[in-house]
């Protein structure tokens, strides 16, 4: 299944981000922890250089622990200030805060020299559809900022919401970048959510996760299986099949409703029912 999602209101998104991007000190980078590489708009690397960076690994609760560090040291290495987050928890809100006062010490210190005082930081949001930037914003803001959704695209338009006096953030709506390259990125993306579910063929990407789930390089193997109490031997179409059997997803006739099966297995995915799993490190 080939993967590719660019609507006409991303380019719209993106000239928006360029036009805005004079007004910003620092541009904060969501990425979704499982897969921090696949999960990078490369137009958002290039739309920040000269400006100081963050990088938020978000969704870290459903990410392989260990990872995660390999993850944090990567982009430290790279000088970029990182943070590990589950932005619907708010234990790891000062961190943030703290991180962006560290990322624009530089700044402070110019704005300083030159007689500016109290002048806030001005921080972009920026981020892939469906990493979680608007639960972000609300979580560190402490109330509903931004809107939020569990379908990717829901913020539209640009919004600025003040923190307090030494922050202001803009949101920004997800963007993905034209073409991927790599279609290995793609199906990546679309087992996260941040493809439309709408514009691919869910039995499929189910079925390809599987395979991935079950390959012996990755070290999930054998989990669904467990999950689902079924046999870790069968062929991806033939696990849906009795994943459907065992949690009741039946269609008319007594037939397995393999649709919803998948559906299933997605949501337990991406919730983290299936346990803590990264797809991806800077070694693979």
């Amino acid at each position: 299944m080939a993967y590719q999602w660019f609507p006409g209101h991303m380019t719209k998104a993106f000239r928006m981000m360029q036009e805005d991007i004079k007004l910003i000190d620092l541009v904060i980078e969501l990425v979704d922890a499982r897969i921090p590489y696949s999960s990078r708009n490369p137009d958002i690397d290039k739309l920040g250089m000269g400006k100081a960076r963050m990088i938020i690994l978000n969704k870290a609760d459903l990410a392989d622990e260990n990872i995660n560090k390999v993850w944090y040291r990567y982009f430290e290495d790279k000088g970029m200030s990182t943070v590990l987050l589950d932005s619907r928890k708010k234990n790891g809100l000062a961190r943030v805060n703290s991180a962006i006062q560290d990322a624009c010490a530089a700044k402070t210190e110019r704005d300083l020299k030159r007689g500016i005082k109290n002048r806030p930081v001005r921080a972009m949001v920026a981020g892939i559809p469906n990493v979680g930037k608007s639960t972000f914003i609300n979580s560190l803001a402490g109330k509903a900022s931004a809107k939020t959704g569990n379908k990717p695209g829901v913020t539209k338009g640009k919004q600025w919401i003040r923190l307090n006096k030494n922050v202001e953030l803009l949101d920004t709506p997800g963007v993905l970048w034209p073409k991927f390259e790599d279609q290995e990125i793609g199906r990546r993306l679309a087992f996260i959510g941040s493809i439309n579910d709408e514009i691919v063929n869910r039995d499929e990407l189910a079925c390809e996760l599987i395979e991935y789930l079950s390959g012996r390089d990755c070290g999930y193997s054998g989990l669904i299986a467990k999950r689902y109490g079924i046999d870790e031997m069968l062929s991806p179409h033939e696990a849906l099949s009795s994943i459907a059997v065992e949690r009741k997803c039946m269609a008319k006739g007594g037939e397995p409703d393999i649709s919803r099966a998948a559906g299933l297995l997605l949501d337990d995915f991406r919730s983290g029912r299936l346990g803590r799993i990264s797809l991806e490190s800077p070694q693979w």
